[in-house]
């Protein structure tokens, strides 16, 4: 892999990955962003409209474009992507059969995050057919930065990985707002329900994170028989409700990466 980077589409997934590979220590000069409409990119990222700005080749690229972009945009990408490059696709539902025939004579690896790359926090999720074993540990190291690498073998699964990984963290959010709003129903201040929900998913994740305990085992010591958070779970486990909800939300999510993404949102 070269230190210098081609990034293609720097929005908000983009743009965080460049935010967090820059927060932990690589210099902004070694990132060439193509994006007409990006904006407060970090100081000393190259810049440029489009690829006909550029004279040079690039041996990794990253390509963050919307999904129904590509095919339009590949050409001018490919006349600046240099033989045997290393081009990374982070574009939901996007093959890399697809990939490999608008990109010939390159490493095709399909990486999913989602934006806590931005602090080093992303699962990372890994496909490619292109790679030897040593390969695969150089590349999960330069992606580490960016949080926790994981090689799917199966290209099948994308679809599920997109689907939990990377619109995971949307959901998460609903379920704060959710939580905020059960406070606040409960009778406390908006503002404080909104500051407590926030502290406890935060304080629970990162318990989770650091333990060997599985979530349900976790779930079971915050638990006292007959107790206030029983009541609660009570509610949440009748008839399997939240497990059939989750399911079915996730399921959505990656039928939907089946095809390519009519927006600029996963």
């Amino acid at each position: 892999m070269s230190s210098h980077m081609l990034i293609v589409g720097c929005g908000n997934m983009g743009g965080a990955m460049l935010r967090g590979w820059i927060a932990a220590g690589r210099s902004p000069s070694l990132f060439t962003v193509i994006d007409p409409a990006a904006q407060d990119l970090p100081v000393g990222v190259r810049h440029v409209p489009s690829a006909s700005a550029l004279d040079e080749i690039f041996d990794t690229v990253l390509i963050g474009i919307k999904p129904q972009m590509l095919e339009s945009l590949a050409p001018a990408i490919r006349s600046r992507v240099a033989p045997g490059a290393l081009v990374f696709s982070i574009l939901a539902g996007t093959m890399t059969a697809t990939l490999a025939k608008l990109f010939p004579d390159t490493s095709i690896v399909r990486l999913m995050p989602n934006l806590s790359a931005e602090i080093g926090l992303s699962p990372l999720g890994l496909f490619s057919n292109d790679l030897s074993s040593t390969e695969r540990e150089t590349l999960a190291d330069f992606v580490a930065p960016l949080g926790t690498p994981v090689w799917i073998e199966n290209e099948n699964l994308m679809d599920a990985v997109t689907a939990l990984a990377g619109s995971g963290p949307a959901f998460v959010y609903r379920f704060i707002d959710a939580m905020a709003k059960g406070g606040e129903s409960a009778g406390l201040p908006a503002d404080t329900s909104a500051r407590l929900a926030l502290a406890t998913v935060e304080g629970a994740a990162r318990l989770a994170a650091a333990s060997t305990e599985s979530p349900a085992t976790l779930a079971q010591r915050v638990t006292s028989p007959g107790g206030t958070t029983a009541a609660g779970l009570a509610v949440l486990d009748a008839d399997d409700h939240l497990k059939k909800l989750i399911e079915a939300t996730i399921k959505a999510a990656r039928d939907r990466g089946g095809e390519l993404a009519k927006g600029d949102k996963l």
